[in-house]
């Protein structure tokens, strides 16, 4: 009789076991969901962020407050959201207001201005509730490295206007 060839029950076993070591060694080099994920919600409240301030522009174009300058006392509002150049400000009564969501547990926000004189811009950001810091201020929320800034429009021209940022460099 011919004897069939084959592999026995213990190399079988050996290259589960290797199969296995590797698999528990290198998967996690290549699957790091995590920070993906911390990176798309970021990206997810960019888009939320430049979708809010769009409306928001798009009401006072539409009942002629989009010129209100940023010196104007009181800001011009657009259905109870404060707007510099019909854009909200960046501020809980502004951006927070027009983007709904903001004001939820998952997110940790903070207000600034960044400059000064009249290159001054004020910026919220905004980063998860996991990479919290320890003293919440616009400058600690910038030092971890894994936010969305927004800054508010500084005129009314295309190049002024509000814009929103990424940073995701210390999303890990």
């Amino acid at each position: 009789m011919k004897r069939q060839g084959g592999f026995t029950l213990i190399e079988l076993v050996v290259v589960i076991v290797i199969l296995g070591i590797l698999a528990v060694t290198a998967a996690p080099k290549f699957m790091n969901f995590q920070d993906d994920a911390r990176i798309a919600s970021l990206q997810g409240l960019k888009g939320g962020i430049d979708g809010g301030a769009s409306i928001v522009f798009g009401k006072a174009a539409l009942t002629g407050k989009d010129s209100g300058k940023k010196s104007d006392t009181p800001a011009a509002v657009v259905e109870g959201i404060k707007t510099h150049y019909g854009y909200p400000t960046a501020a809980t009564d502004g951006i927070k207001l027009a983007v709904t969501g903001l004001d939820s547990d998952d997110w940790v926000m903070a207000f600034g201005t960044e400059g000064t004189g009249p290159t001054a811009t004020s910026n919220g950001a905004f980063t998860l509730t996991s990479k919290k810091p320890s003293t919440l201020n616009y400058a600690n929320v910038i030092a971890t490295k894994c936010y969305v800034k927004y800054s508010e429009a500084t005129g009314s021209t295309a190049d002024k206007a509000a814009k929103t940022t990424i940073v995701t460099t210390g999303c890990n």
